[in-house]
């Protein structure tokens, strides 16, 4: 019993996975909602929250009960054309969200040591491939959960500046809410960088991963009387790493606020901006606990969205994958993740410098949100997917509220546009 009651309380993917979600660009996502509108969309974290939650603990159980991630329960059960245009865009949204954390953490590294920023972005591409390639599968899992501990300087950073919690608290309690266009894609922007669809993948593959390397933890369809605990273990997990995920963004937006909106800096393209912003506005000081939290959910996230990228392709394609498999087991995987980051990397180098579509790649985000929240949903509330093991009712409300909640913000997003622009 006391072992059960352990394994509940252990926390792995969900801790990682929420770790993931403040990624550089989303850091640079928060920044300029932040620098822009203050503490007006400050809400929107306390508000996503229980969605975050419930959409992530949903693709962990999906994972947990078939043994395989989302791309691979669609390819089963969605029709072909359906599956592939679904991983198609998720693909897309990730190599541009890659490129856009390589940048900004080149930008960083420019800013913190001198140098050329394109360099460090071609240097930071090539050791997460090499990271990913030659760390063993245990030693990997460790590194990404120590690195979940540089989310840390974001929450230092609210404390070195001067903030003023009793208007923090009122814009958190009642907010100001506006019906113009900048400010209803400020929302989508903003539920869009916080219910990421990668994370779905990455979380779900991650359950994937640490049960076929446990091997002694078959999946829940076929050992159903293990589910009462390990359902325990995912929502616990969750509950703290989107919790983490919450606070810290919470708390770069307060900074933000507090610092650049109150000097009237309200326009930032990038987290490295931000930080560059920082630097003038808050010290010295801000500004390295600010670069070193990009550096450092910069290296937890590279390896993220490449690999989720890696695995969603495989599942589809019917690949061996997993980090498991030694690369002469799974070549068509780790050439997937090597592919992945050198377009990112490649994306830096092109005119279009996908660091000012920063903004727009995080409504992006919200956008194609829509239609996998909903597949989402439809794999687990099927009973040949689930078998005997359904969500319960909470779970349903809160996950279907999640795929209504961010259609109707792409639906008002787009309306407020085609109206004011």
């Amino acid at each position: 019993m006391r072992n059960k009651g352990r394994a509940a309380l252990r926390l792995g993917p969900g801790l990682t996975t929420g770790a993931c979600n403040d990624d550089p660009s989303s850091v640079g996502t928060y920044s300029q909602v932040a620098a822009q509108f203050g503490y007006g969309l400050a809400w929107t974290l306390p508000f996503s929250y229980p969605l975050l939650v419930a959409v992530q603990e949903i693709s962990a159980r999906i994972a947990r009960v078939t043994g395989c991630g989302i791309a691979g329960n669609l390819r089963r059960h969605c029709p072909g054309w359906l599956a592939a245009a679904l991983i198609v865009l998720l693909s897309a949204a990730n190599v541009f969200n890659l490129a856009a954390d390589l940048g900004a953490m080149g930008a960083v590294l420019r800013l913190a040591v001198a140098g050329p920023a394109l360099l460090y972005v071609c240097l930071l591409g090539a050791a997460s491939v090499l990271v990913e390639f030659f760390t063993r599968y245990a030693r990997y899992v460790r590194l990404l959960r120590w690195l979940s501990l540089s989310l840390l300087s974001y929450v230092v950073c609210a404390f070195v500046v001067e903030v003023p919690w009793r208007q923090t608290v009122r814009a958190l309690l009642w907010p100001t809410l506006s019906a113009s266009p900048q400010y209803v894609l400020a929302v989508l922007a903003a539920l869009g960088t916080t219910i990421s669809p990668y994370l779905l993948f990455w979380q779900a593959q991650q359950e994937v991963e640490e049960r076929q390397h446990d091997g002694s933890a078959p999946q829940l369809s076929r050992a159903p009387e293990q589910a009462p605990g390990e359902f325990a273990r995912i929502r616990f997990d969750t509950l703290i790493g989107m919790g983490l995920s919450g606070v810290v963004a919470l708390f770069i937006v307060i900074t933000t606020a507090s610092t650049l909106h109150a000097h009237g800096v309200q326009t930032i393209q990038s987290a490295a901006d931000a930080a560059e912003a920082l630097r003038a506005v808050g010290g010295r000081f801000t500004f390295i606990l600010f670069a070193l939290g990009i550096l450092g959910t910069g290296l937890l996230t590279l390896p993220a969205l490449s690999t989720s990228t890696a695995y969603a392709v495989g599942e589809l394609l019917s690949w061996r994958v997993g980090r498991r498999h030694p690369r002469t087991r799974a070549p068509a995987f780790y050439a997937a993740i090597a592919v992945a980051t050198a377009l990112a990397v490649a994306l830096n180098f092109t005119a279009m410098n996908p660091m000012r579509a920063l903004y727009w790649s995080a409504a992006l985000n919200g956008v194609i949100a829509v239609p996998l929240l909903t597949a989402l949903m439809y794999l687990a509330t099927n009973a040949g997917v689930m078998g005997p093991l359904q969500l319960p009712a909470g779970l349903r409300v809160l996950g279907w509220l999640a795929a209504a909640i961010m259609g109707c913000s792409v639906a008002a997003a787009a309306i407020a546009w085609l109206l004011y622009s």
